[in-house]
């Protein structure tokens, strides 16, 4: 089991900037891909990044914008947001597996990133 806890939401005014942290506890050591998924209200639940021993990939709307990286002890995992808009505005979700085949075993809580001037 993995337990997943993310920090570092809030407000940012658009283009500013977030980084959000994932941080892992629990059989870490075996997970094999972590990802940042996203719903805005009224919305689906979306990938926004994702993260492995294969590299990584990000939906199109982020990308050149958000970057998605690990900790060297890997048992964390960051997404920088830069040049935020206001269509950037959700829930954001931390999630990690231990499949080669899946990013979303496990889940974190959520933390709002809100992006209003």
């Amino acid at each position: 089991q993995v337990s997943l806890v993310e920090r570092g939401g809030g407000l940012a005014q658009p283009g500013g900037k977030l980084q959000l942290t994932c941080i892992g506890d629990g059989r870490v050591v075996n997970v094999k891909n972590w990802a940042w998924y996203r719903q805005a209200p009224g919305k689906q639940r979306e990938l926004v990044a994702g993260i492995g021993n294969w590299g990584a990939n990000y939906t199109d709307s982020v990308k050149g914008r958000f970057t998605i990286s690990r900790s060297a002890g890997l048992n964390m995992v960051f997404l920088q947001m830069d040049y935020l808009k206001p269509e950037d505005t959700a829930v954001y979700y931390c999630a990690a597996s231990e499949s080669y085949y899946r990013l979303n075993e496990y889940w974190g809580q959520g933390t709002q990133v809100i992006v209003s001037s």
